[in-house]
């Protein structure tokens, strides 16, 4: 292993936090190479398929290429390699961390350099930061986490000021209709968070899975991405079903 001279690979779901964290390597100056997509097991509810597609539309966007990942848990921002901060058996880690891990091993010897590091958009979680860490700790590499401990109003204001289209994609928490699904997470949208945060406790970021997003642009991106989708609502539960996505030709072609 290289450390922080060799490539790096960020963890990236499409979803906000990966993609600001992403931007905040790349501003720093890190060679990013990959995009590991983390997948979950066919028929898992904690991770919003249709962001794949738009996870991998936003890499072409951005001009790196991605590697997918298969581990049982997952979730969409960012991707999460833990159950739950109490469950620490070797067991659990082989299941969760070993492909990331595997994947990363793979790449480190497809380098010329080998690998300097993994990015990820952790915010709070302790126990998935340490995971994470301890992984590099082992993988011999850097590990960087911008966003981590950040105040959740102050970054989203970052990430909204900063330049990213973001789209509520899921709801799944108290206070949230049908409205806010495809809704542009903006500043007014924010106020409306308060309102639920104040009203019914929901997490500013949707730390807590009370709502998904993905990036259709940002700096980091050469070209946005355009979305047509159907809503699909339960009552207490709604999702985003898209149903194209694609990006806008160059603004080249559209002269």
């Amino acid at each position: 292993m290289s450390g922080s001279d060799g490539g790096w690979v960020a963890l990236f779901s499409g979803g906000k936090e990966s993609s600001w964290a992403l931007y905040r390597a790349l501003e720093a100056g890190h060679d990013v190479r990959r995009l590991a997509i983390v997948h979950p097991p066919a028929g898992s509810h904690r991770y919003h398929a249709p962001a794949t597609s738009v996870a991998r539309l936003a890499a072409q966007s951005i001009g790196i290429p991605v590697v997918d990942v298969g581990i049982p848990i997952t979730d969409v921002e960012p991707p999460n390699v833990a159950r739950e901060a109490d469950h620490d058996s070797s067991a659990e880690r082989d299941t969760e961390i070993e492909p990331l891990e595997s994947a990363l091993r793979t790449l480190d010897a497809e380098f010329d350099d080998g690998l300097g590091g993994v990015v990820a958009g952790t915010v709070e979680s302790e126990h998935q930061a340490d995971r994470l860490r301890s992984m590099c700790d082992l993988l011999g590499c850097d590990f960087f986490a911008p966003l981590w401990q950040a105040d959740p109003r102050e970054l989203a204001e970052t990430m909204i000021d900063g330049g990213l289209e973001i789209l509520v994609v899921e709801v799944t928490a108290p206070g949230f209709d049908e409205s806010w699904l495809g809704r542009r997470l903006d500043r007014d949208a924010l106020a409306d968070l308060d309102d639920l945060h104040r009203e019914y406790g929901v997490h500013l970021l949707g730390e807590g899975g009370e709502f998904e997003t993905i990036v259709t642009d940002g700096p980091h991106m050469s070209r946005p991405i355009t979305l047509e989708f159907e809503r699909e609502w339960s009552g207490t539960w709604g999702r985003v079903r898209i149903t194209d996505a694609r990006l806008q030709p160059p603004a080249s072609d559209e002269a």
